[in-house]
């Protein structure tokens, strides 16, 4: 089996990752090639158990939380593939085949992790703050909305679910910046913008230049107000970078 940086990984209906020797490096070995789509379709890698993956699962799922759009999310969507996986590693053993899936489930973000032991069943311990053991169970108490265990013939799933602003499993981000664009955007070309759930790249097109429309019409009026439109420009720029950029 391949380890974590050699797999190849989808988000979309082509690869978007790939880990490993490549022309087009970005940091830590990982290069990405982004598409004009945004439907979070499920992803899983198979993967042995071993202390040494953790680090490029926690970099695989980053990547795709981004690309979905969810960056709010990876702090502690890490956190929880960390504890999910040393679990695994801990409590069933290193080298273990195990799965880690990926997936929306309603507006939630689902994360999954299979392991062949159906005895080895994660439990919330109360253990002492500053134990070494323990813990991991809590951890994603405290970082996940809820958690579970589902057990199979020959496997268990132990997974975990996080709360988004999404407004459906496909769809934008609920935050007000990208609300208050799209009605502004609603009303300016009288049009219905594409979703992110089905959009196609004409559609996403279309929408990129009635932005692209609006945002000229505005420098028109700066100017016929005699404002700077270049400075107008800067500040906004300024304003989306300090707001994280990420609607």
């Amino acid at each position: 089996m391949l380890p974590v940086t050699q797999l190849a990984v989808s988000a979309c209906n082509s690869p978007l990752i790939m880990w490993g020797q490549g022309r087009r490096h970005a940091t830590r070995g990982v290069f990405v090639i982004r598409e004009a789509c945004m439907s979070r379709k499920p992803w899983d890698l198979h993967f042995l158990a071993e202390p040494e993956e953790v680090a490029g699962l926690r970099r695989v799922l980053r990547v795709h939380l981004g690309l979905w759009g969810l960056d709010e999310l990876i702090d502690a969507a890490q956190l929880c593939v960390s504890e999910l996986v040393s679990n695994v590693i801990t409590h069933v053993g290193p080298g273990t085949p195990t799965t880690l899936a990926v997936a929306m489930k309603g507006t939630h973000l689902r994360i999954e992790v299979y392991d062949p032991d159906t005895r080895a069943l994660p439990t919330l311990l109360s253990e002492d703050v500053n134990s070494e053991s323990g813990r991991g169970m809590g951890l994603i108490t405290f970082a996940a909305d809820r958690w579970g265990v589902q057990l199979f013939a020959d496997r268990k799933v132990t997974w975990c679910e996080l709360s988004t602003t999404l407004t459906s499993a496909n769809g934008h981000s609920g935050r007000p910046h990208v609300a208050r664009a799209e009605q502004m955007l609603g009303l300016y070309c009288g049009a219905k913008l594409p979703t992110a759930a089905g959009s196609s790249r004409l559609g996403a097109t279309v929408a990129e230049e009635a932005v692209v429309g609006a945002i000229a019409d505005l420098l028109h009026w700066l100017r016929a107000h005699g404002r700077d439109a270049d400075d107008v420009l800067d500040r906004a720029q300024m304003h989306f970078e300090a707001e994280g950029g990420d609607g």
